[in-house]
């Protein structure tokens, strides 16, 4: 459940049976042919499936990360690592002032690396509080699913082709796009990333059957929620 579809006062009722919670993390930054809005979409919306069926509250996404070699292209947004690191550790100091002991984080953007990497000191800081950071498309049985279908997926390919992240009226090209070296695009200027990636996917298909995505994300929706279930301490 959204907490923005709850007041306070049914918050406070629900801390005091469960202490779980989930905050997706996302990116608004270029997507190809897709949403500018993709990761930012897909972590919402991976944690509001996962979560509903156990009744746990989903907080709103953050919407911007660190994409800087994507600063190229108009529309994406990257925060400073430090702005994003201190903002994501307030959030957390918001939700554990609040009761909230056990904190999903849902990420939908691997340049958001930084978050997880400053959890260290931050739970050191809050004992008693446990954080998870999952990184849903990625995530070992979700992954398995994409390399079975198809292994050249990445940024912008047909595994983010989702019909929530499609645009109307769009088409992406058919062809196979040949991978791009992603090692160098994080060397390169915004500028020359963009000369380099020309429309923005890393790579692959850009499109498959809705039959293949729809059970890349079953399988993600299910991963997610078997990790709100089990394993806290």
């Amino acid at each position: 459940m959204k907490v923005h579809d709850l007041n306070w006062m049914q918050l406070d009722r629900y801390l005091e049976q469960d202490d779980r919670v989930v905050l997706p993390l996302g990116s608004t930054e270029q997507h190809g042919y897709l949403s500018l809005g993709v990761d930012h979409i897909l972590a919402e919306r991976m944690a509001v499936e996962a979560a509903q069926p156990l009744g746990i509250p989903v907080f709103p996404g953050l919407p911007y990360g660190l994409a800087p070699y994507f600063t190229g292209f108009p529309g994406t947004v990257s925060l400073r690592e430090e702005t994003y690191v201190a903002i994501f550790q307030d959030i957390l100091d918001s939700l554990a002032s609040s009761g909230f002991k056990r904190i999903l984080v849902v990420n939908g953007h691997g340049g958001n690396r930084p978050a997880a990497d400053s959890l260290p000191r931050w739970l050191e800081r809050n004992p008693g509080v446990q954080v998870r950071f999952h990184n849903w498309w990625n995530a070992p049985r979700t992954w398995a699913t994409v390399q079975e279908i198809d292994p050249a997926a990445s940024h912008a390919s047909w595994m983010e082709n989702f019909p929530w992240t499609r645009l109307p009226g769009v088409v992406p090209p058919t062809e196979r796009k040949p991978m791009v070296d992603r090692d160098r695009v994080h060397a390169l200027t915004p500028p020359e990333a963009r000369e380099y990636l020309g429309d923005g996917s890393y790579g692959g298909y850009y499109e498959r059957s809705d039959e293949e995505v729809l059970a890349v994300w079953a399988a993600g929706v299910e991963e997610t929620r078997a990790v709100l279930e089990g394993g806290w301490e």
